[in-house]
């Protein structure tokens, strides 16, 4: 179950990566710090950011959003501009991307692990 987060951390992980978070992103993450996403087409799991603020919560958040961006971009074709914001099981991301300014866009991407191909799956994570 997410917690909600304080947005201090969210900051950290932009930090961290260099990039700020659409608004109505960080707006749905304070509330609900990871999660899932089922439509008719898709199921993830959210990433969450990593809340430190103590051990249930480390615990819970260790899987989070910097991580995970990480060790993608070791991986064959994954977007340069791309940050990994949630899984499907299967090695397949759901992705935010930016224009090389660092400022992500609400645009919702998914990446598909074997081809490296990127789809936009949604406007914003408010329409998946």
């Amino acid at each position: 179950m997410p917690f909600p987060i304080d947005e201090k951390y969210i900051i950290e992980t932009e930090s961290e990566l260099n990039v700020k978070f659409p608004t109505e992103f960080k707006n749905r993450m304070i509330k609900s710090n990871g999660g899932e996403i089922v439509s008719d087409e898709f199921e993830f799991e959210l990433y969450p950011f990593f809340d430190k603020s103590d051990r249930k919560r480390i615990s819970r958040t260790c899987n989070h959003i910097g991580l995970e961006t990480k060790n993608a971009k070791e991986w064959n074709r994954f977007p340069e501009n791309g940050i990994a914001i949630g899984s499907d099981g299967f090695g397949n991301l759901i992705i935010l991307t930016h224009n090389g300014n660092g400022i992500l866009t609400e645009k919702v991407y998914y990446w598909n692990h074997e081809s490296g191909e990127i789809e936009r799956i949604a406007e914003s994570i408010k329409k998946l």
